[in-house]
């Protein structure tokens, strides 16, 4: 038995996953404490995990609506330095108010969505640590495209030299925030960071991400990465109003932007616009980015939410069209449903060119999103059924999976620990 100390990603997107596996980590027997800013304290809590908050002085009550605001405007490149930069203050915060919390919670071994920065802590404290992926890992290894780019794989000489190059970009960009940590590290007495994988943990690396969606790669996987599966559990979802009356027996579906790209007009206009007048009832998901009065009367007369009951729905729909976030994605195949999907920012890319590898979507580039092309994709996917058997073909390797139980065995391997 031990106690676990999280640092997350303040998104529910890595806040939903992980608090999963902090459950499956819990009925085994230990103790987990996720530190957090004060906007996810009540989430955390009301899943029924220990939390330990940080961050008072930077992030006061309403900073991270403010914060995901902003990203929900962005899109490509914009989004992505937006995202880092933020990373950067994050990291800040981490390692100056970290140390103190870890020492105050008595915790024995940190688990570290790899978004964060706080392997550094448990290097300077002694500690242990586990990296976490909750996006597609970060993969030294040139035979894969960086997370954030929506390349296809390959193993010929000119795929990898384009891999390595863009590896060295991202390092590039996030120079501020190695520079923030390698400050820290020497300050600490720590050897500096020289690369991007210098912050994954020296014993394991825990994606949620199913092998049967990564890039298939002829040869060994990088050493020390483990692939589990969805970190999903339904029951830890807070219940959702909606409509069901309002739904009518035309096929569904089901269009979300998740809960941080998602601010803008256009882009749900078009989504309307695209699957107006096709014999298919449209639900619009605004994931709380937007007031759906502010859309006015849309093309077609879909049914517009702040908030949906996304893990009910996506059991009933034939389609979903998707940002790509990974989630989303995870949750319609663990539903056996093809996607149309838009990839915005950030990891979104990379899930979408591992998706599309499968055979279970369309991608359509943002930088040419019209409800034309859009409706094309559309039709496509429902009309074409190899999308839905890819589809089917995920479903069934993720329904051999647990994720969380396989995470937490391979933490509890790592640390030589053992449930009760």
């Amino acid at each position: 038995m031990a106690k676990f100390g999280v640092f997350c990603f303040p998104g529910s997107g890595h806040l939903n996953p992980m608090v999963a596996l902090a459950h499956c980590l819990q009925r085994r027997g230990h103790e987990v404490v996720i530190f957090g800013i004060a906007d996810t304290e009540a989430g955390v809590r009301a899943a029924g995990i220990e939390f330990h908050r940080i961050g008072a002085e930077d992030y006061p009550p309403g900073t991270l609506k403010k914060l995901d605001e902003q990203l929900a405007r962005l899109k490509g490149i914009a989004a992505l330095r937006f995202t880092l930069e933020r990373v950067r203050h994050s990291t800040s915060m981490i390692l100056r108010d970290g140390p103190e919390a870890v020492r105050a919670a008595n915790v024995g071994a940190l688990l570290v969505d790899e978004a964060e920065f706080a392997g550094n802590v448990a290097d300077h404290l002694g500690l242990p640590w586990i990296s976490i992926a909750l996006f597609p890992p970060l993969l030294p290894d040139d035979r894969f495209p960086p997370f954030w780019l929506g390349w296809a794989a390959g193993q010929d000489w000119l795929s990898r030299l384009r891999n390595r190059i863009a590896m060295q970009v991202l390092l590039w960009i996030a120079t501020p925030i190695f520079s923030v940590v390698n400050q820290q590290r020497s300050a600490w007495g720590l050897k500096p960071f020289k690369r991007p994988e210098d912050q994954l943990s020296p014993l394991v690396q825990i994606a949620q991400l199913p092998e049967a969606l990564e890039f298939d790669i002829r040869g060994e996987r990088p050493a020390g990465l483990h692939y589990t599966g969805p970190f999903l559990r339904a029951e830890h979802r807070p219940a959702v109003d909606f409509p069901w009356d309002r739904l009518d027996e035309r096929r569904l579906i089901y269009a979300s932007l998740g809960t941080l790209q998602n601010g803008s007009e256009a882009i749900f206009k078009t989504i309307a616009e695209a699957c107006a007048g096709l014999d298919a009832q449209l639900v619009l998901s605004m994931g709380g980015g937007l007031d759906p009065a502010r859309l006015g009367t849309l093309a077609g007369d879909p049914l517009v939410v702040r908030f949906a009951p996304q893990l009910d729905l996506l059991k009933r729909a034939a389609l979903v069209i998707t940002h790509g976030g990974l989630n989303t994605v995870l949750e319609s195949l663990s539903e056996g449903v093809p996607m149309v999907v838009v990839p915005l920012a950030n990891d979104q890319p990379g899930v979408a060119a591992r998706l599309k590898a499968r055979g279970a979507c369309v991608v359509v580039s943002p930088h040419w999103l019209n409800a034309a092309r859009l409706r094309k994709a559309v039709t496509l996917v429902l009309e074409d059924a190899t999308y839905r058997e890819a589809a089917q073909r995920l479903q069934r390797a993720i329904q051999q999976l647990d994720g969380p139980g396989r995470g937490a065995e391979l933490i509890e391997q790592a640390l030589k620990l053992h449930s009760t």
